[in-house]
């Protein structure tokens, strides 16, 4: 596609609501970025879509997990293990991802969309251990998982960070704070992964990727202050955001099922 001022405009905006909404309800937010650069961006190609996305996803993850491992909270040995253990299955997933048509894979997408939103509302348990060390015991459990995780993050092409952080947390036992800064490893890794295999087939606008990348930094720093003062409010806000990801959900599906038309 020909990359224009408006699309970069367009891309970087598309970045600060999904920069915004990661960081004021965590997990999630990143699954809005696909449907922003098909539908308001104007990528036509959702292979293309996916493929840039993940990138952008990848390097916004990687930011966070800087500043979550300036604080102590990333559990290194598990969060590697994990990681490592879905390079595999999220090179294979995207690669099967290439080879589903465009709008059956879009058809996919949304189903992953309102899994995601449904994950959302369900109540968050804080509980586990804080002093987690990998073992031999938490290895034959972390490894099935990370590579199930990986597959799903790279077929669907988002973060999976909303199988990453309950994995962790039924694998290890450790704590959800603990669980959701560890996952932005995977999220990262998973991210390069698939955004790589697309690469290779020419499916991901780097133009894009800066722009999304830059979009996100900003809307991160508008995030974290509504973050703070939503306080108790903290959890209707999130019911709210899973609501809108239903329904761009349906409109995802309705959209690549032929019921609606193509363009908003």
């Amino acid at each position: 596609m020909d990359i224009s001022l408006a699309t970069l405009l367009l891309s970087a905006a598309s970045g600060v609501v999904v920069g915004l909404f990661l960081a004021v309800f965590g997990g999630g937010g990143s699954v809005l970025a696909a449907p922003l650069l098909i539908y308001v961006v104007g990528i036509r190609d959702p292979h293309v879509a996916i493929g840039t996305s993940a990138a952008g996803v990848a390097l916004n993850a990687l930011a966070g997990l800087s500043g979550h491992a300036r604080a102590g909270r990333v559990k290194w040995p598990c969060a590697a293990l994990f990681a490592a253990a879905g390079i595999t299955g999220s090179i294979a997933g995207s690669t099967l991802a290439k080879m589903v048509d465009g709008q059956s894979l879009l058809l996919f997408f949304a189903l992953a969309m309102a899994l995601i939103a449904l994950s959302m509302l369900r109540p968050a348990k804080s509980e586990g251990d804080p002093a987690v060390r990998l073992d031999r015991a938490l290895t034959l459990r972390l490894a099935p998982m990370g590579l199930a995780a990986g597959f799903a993050a790279g077929f669907f092409g988002i973060g999976g960070g909303f199988l990453i952080v309950p994995g962790l947390m039924a694998a290890t036992g450790m704590t959800l704070a603990h669980a959701q800064a560890s996952s932005l490893l995977s999220v990262a890794v998973f991210g390069s992964a698939t955004s790589a295999n697309y690469a290779v087939s020419g499916l991901i606008s780097w133009p894009v990727v800066a722009a999304l990348t830059v979009g996100g930094a900003a809307g991160t720093l508008i995030g974290l202050p509504v973050a703070r003062r939503l306080g108790a409010r903290a959890a209707l806000g999130r019911r709210l955001f899973a609501g809108l990801i239903l329904i761009v959900a349906a409109w995802v599906a309705a959209n690549a099922s032929g019921l609606i038309p193509p363009r908003i």
